[in-house]
């Protein structure tokens, strides 16, 4: 597996609205991928070639860093014979693909790969 760069970190939040308030607010990012529905939330805030995001109300939002591959099928592949336990099973997006695994630590690392 080639691992090109960080896609992204995530970082869970108790409170959207307190929390853009401080990521927009305080600090100046602009949002991109914005996502807020019934008791839950997800924001991507795109700094440079990287992205740092904020979720709430998601078991699956905890504290993760996504690693940028640059082929996401043989990335996957490599996980399956290595028989890494996935917390979240391969997704197809419009604009990326990207699953989940657990490290010894019950950390997830997200395998991401953007379309172009």
């Amino acid at each position: 597996m080639q691992v090109t760069e960080i896609a992204f970190s995530v970082y869970p939040v108790t409170d959207l609205k307190r929390a853009r308030a401080f990521y927009e607010g305080t600090l100046g990012l602009k949002p991109g991928m914005v996502y807020e529905g019934e008791g839950a939330g997800y924001i991507e805030y795109e700094i440079g070639p990287g992205v740092v995001a904020i979720g709430a109300g998601s078991q699956q939002l905890k504290t993760s860093v996504a690693l940028e591959v640059a082929d996401f099928d043989q990335a996957i592949n490599e996980l399956k014979q290595a028989r890494a336990k996935f917390a979240v099973e391969p997704l197809d997006f419009p604009g990326c693909q990207m699953a989940a695994v657990f490290d010894p630590d019950g950390n997830t690392v997200t395998i991401h790969r953007r379309k172009s």
